[in-house]
């Protein structure tokens, strides 16, 4: 199992299996060659959208390394939310050990997301988690559309466990009723599981229609619509063979090598249960979605050309910062127009992300002190994608992520000219960081205990110093008032003698 969370947040297990061989197909597959061919596109977006500018001004360069540091996360704050979620995993999977019938009762985690990606900005209050269903080797994807959905099909009918979560047809595998058991599961869980914190617990949230994931929320008894963390649960099939449409796996050539696109390769793929929006027939209503989140995580935390890049003793680089950064852009513009932007997701930047790392493959294209500049280039790809209309899915090439079936010209035109406005005031959005308050507004002076974080947790940060130190907080108490009547008595005994 994965257990990046562990403790204080241990490192994610490296993935083992590699394959050995040639590394390099003698011929292109029809996907391979379409994934040239958008990538070449891609890559022309980048470079259109990038304008002959001098050298980033001082003051740009301060607000924006000021605001990648805005972005990290407190340790407190982290260790809190860890052992929150790590008691809430681990008592769920012991509890689905019990309690169900296969392809739960052998289920597994799989940690993905920002958090485990370690790009989690402002705050630990989101998680993502995949629990994994091995269903055998003995079925088929087939395709919906231009290799995102598909729907999953038994090479035969069985008599086995798996059998209660088929179709009529006895073959077709139901992504509604997976995903109905898991929130069944999941509700039977809670009525038992006792949060660590006895102040708060877990509620699910209610079902979204084409969510693949069982939402929950970490609450205040006292004030249930206070979130606190969310953690996203989705079900995911796990399948060894990968789809005709992202066989060659993603081009990582130059920025990785073959053999490591290769061991990409002998990675598992997964498939979750999110309906086809656009389409009401019964296909698009038992759909799956293909997912490569255990690869991006991979990528996004091994992502050096030299394979050391940021390890302890290792050359640092900047390629995390620029990702957090446009994070925090996207997510500054989806606040400041709702609306117009409601099609926008950080999906789209980590897209483009692993675009960009793949033509700036060289690690000494990212070094600490080129943080803005390799910010703003990152932010140029983001405005030439948008502009070109044409944003290949990183693992599925024939995706086009800016098609006006998945994001509308009306928006598309807007957000590059939201992104123009961002680049030519000077990222404003990056002046005035969001707000967030800290899941913990403390650092307790010696009990770490969770009776002392709740009391922690209703303190102003004010009143921090006054607390540690006793004595510092009378004088800072009571000092002023201890003036203002001294100056009173002064002033009214020189009037009187006046």
């Amino acid at each position: 199992m994965d257990r990046d969370m562990k403790g204080s947040l241990n490192e994610a297990k490296q993935c083992k299996n590699e394959m050995g061989g040639n590394s390099s197909p003698p011929r292109l597959a029809p996907a391979r060659q379409s994934q040239k061919r958008q990538q070449k596109q891609a890559s022309g977006a980048e470079e259109e959208s990038k304008t002959v500018e001098g050298p980033v001004s001082a003051e740009l360069s301060k607000r924006i390394k000021q605001h990648a540091e805005h972005l990290k996360i407190r340790l407190p704050d982290r260790r809190w939310a860890a052992e929150m979620v790590n008691d809430f995993r681990d008592n769920l999977l012991k509890f689905l050990r019990l309690n169900s019938d296969p392809p739960f009762q052998s289920a597994e985690f799989l940690n993905s997301g920002s958090y485990f990606e370690k790009v989690k900005i402002h705050s630990p209050d989101e998680f993502d988690m995949m629990l994994k269903l091995q269903v055998g080797p003995r079925t088929i994807a087939t395709e919906l559309d231009d290799g995102l959905f598909y729907q999953i099909h038994l090479t035969r009918p069985t008599q086995g466990p798996i059998r209660a979560f088929v179709l009529e047809s006895e073959r077709t595998l139901s992504s509604s009723k997976i995903l109905s058991e898991m929130y069944c599961l999941v509700r039977k869980f809670l009525k038992t599981y006792k949060v660590p914190d006895s102040d708060f617990l877990w509620m699910v949230n209610r079902k979204l229609p084409y969510s693949p994931a069982v939402t929950l929320s970490l609450s205040r008894k006292d004030a249930r619509s206070d979130e606190w963390i969310s953690v996203d649960l989705v079900p995911a099939l796990e399948v060894q063979s990968w789809p005709v449409a992202v066989r060659s796996g993603p081009d990582v050539d130059k920025w990785l090598g073959k053999k490591v696109r290769q061991e990409m390769k002998s990675l598992p793929c997964f498939y979750v249960p999110k309906r086809l929006k656009g389409q009401n027939s019964e296909e698009a209503k038992e759909s799956w979605r293909i997912s490569f989140s255990h690869i991006e995580k991979k990528l996004i935390r091994s992502h050096g050309n030299k394979k050391t890049c940021c390890e302890s003793n290792a050359t640092k680089c900047c390629r995390k910062q620029c990702y957090m950064l446009l994070k925090s852009l996207i997510e500054g513009l989806k606040l400041r127009f709702p609306k117009e932007l409601d099609q926008l997701c950080s999906y789209h930047g980590k897209t483009v992300f692993l675009h960009t790392m793949c033509i700036r493959y060289d690690d000494a294209m990212w070094t600490p002190q080129q943080l803005p500049a390799c910010f703003l280039d990152l932010l140029s790809a983001m405005e030439g994608h948008a502009r070109m209309g044409l944003l290949p899915h990183f693992f599925v090439p024939d995706c086009n992520m800016f098609s006006p079936a998945s994001f509308s010209r009306k928006a598309l035109a807007f957000l590059v000219s939201a992104l123009e406005e961002q680049r030519r005031k000077g990222l404003p959005l990056l002046s005035h960081p969001v707000p967030v308050p800290p899941i913990i507004t403390m650092k307790p002076c010696g009990d770490t205990s969770y009776e002392s974080r709740k009391k922690a947790s209703a303190i102003p940060e004010s009143s921090v110093r006054s607390i540690c130190d006793p004595q510092e907080g009378i004088l800072t108490t009571f000092l002023p008032l201890v003036v203002i009547a001294l100056v009173v008595v002064l002033v009214l005994k020189f009037g009187l003698r006046v």
